[in-house]
């Protein structure tokens, strides 16, 4: 098996250019905030941080392709680093501290690596595939993840995105069920729904509609500390169009109840 160790380091250098760019602009008065076509926002520095990841990866990695919410794909070939400057464009926007930059890394169409940058949070969480899922400052100063082995819903803490949203695949109800059901139910939205699964402080998220920049950096951190990660139809990874992420005791039931 591979390692990915460089790539790794390679991409805590890239959140930490990003950090600096991203916390400048995070509550700046000057912040210029568009609505992109499909009506969701995007702001100066959403574009800013993409174009600097996409500058340094051009230097270090000029073989490897790069996918960004922001700009077109370039590059071609096995390796795909996949970027979304801001997760939570509209928590950033409107001053609340949940956002993250997230920075994956897909290799012969399998996603290898993953980093979550939240520096409003002080949180940040990576992995790489065989080398375990962490949470900490820096490669140095780190706590391995695990999730929990909560193995009843009855016992389980559901984080989903708003209800509404799931009309639109028809599962409202069978999600509203599933949360009478769960002992606790909230939205903590985004990455950090996957992040706290990671941690063993939510045992279920998930989401009907994602895009693969907002999938492919949390894979292998839900996967490396022992979780599963799959589409709502059953799928292993970030190709389904959404997400059901679990500690894996639950999966089963819960795909069995909310899936399409």
């Amino acid at each position: 098996m591979p390692t990915y160790d460089d790539d790794l380091r390679l991409a805590h250098v890239l959140a930490d250019a990003v950090e600096r760019l991203t916390v400048s602009r995070f509550r700046a008065e000057d912040l210029v905030v568009e609505s992109k076509p499909d009506l969701t926002l995007v702001s100066d520095a959403d574009r800013s941080a993409e174009e600097l990841v996409r500058s340094q990866l051009r230097r270090t990695r000029p073989r490897d392709a790069v996918i960004g919410e922001e700009m077109e794909p370039t590059g071609h070939g096995p390796r795909q680093w996949v970027i979304d400057p801001i997760d939570g464009t509209h928590n950033f926007v409107r001053g609340v501290p949940v956002w993250a930059t997230l920075i994956g890394l897909i290799d012969d169409g399998k996603p290898v690596l993953g980093l979550v940058a939240a520096p409003a949070l002080g949180r940040r969480w990576w992995a790489a595939v065989g080398s375990g899922a962490w949470a900490g400052r820096s490669l140095t100063s780190a706590t391995r993840l695990s999730v929990s082995k909560v193995s009843q819903v009855s016992d389980a803490s559901l984080s989903c995105s708003s209800m509404t949203s799931w009309d639109a695949v028809g599962r409202q109800e069978a999600v509203l069920d599933l949360a009478r059901d769960c002992w606790r139910e909230r939205a903590y939205g985004d990455f950090w729904s996957y992040m706290l699964l990671a941690e063993g402080a939510v045992d279920i998220a998930a989401e009907p509609e994602l895009n693969l920049h907002d999938m492919v950096a949390l894979v292998p951190i839900v996967t490396e500390a022992g979780g599963r990660f799959t589409s709502l139809r059953g799928e292993d990874g970030p190709f389904g169009g959404n997400a059901l992420a679990t500690n894996g005791l639950l999966h089963d039931e819960v795909l069995s109840r909310i899936g399409l």
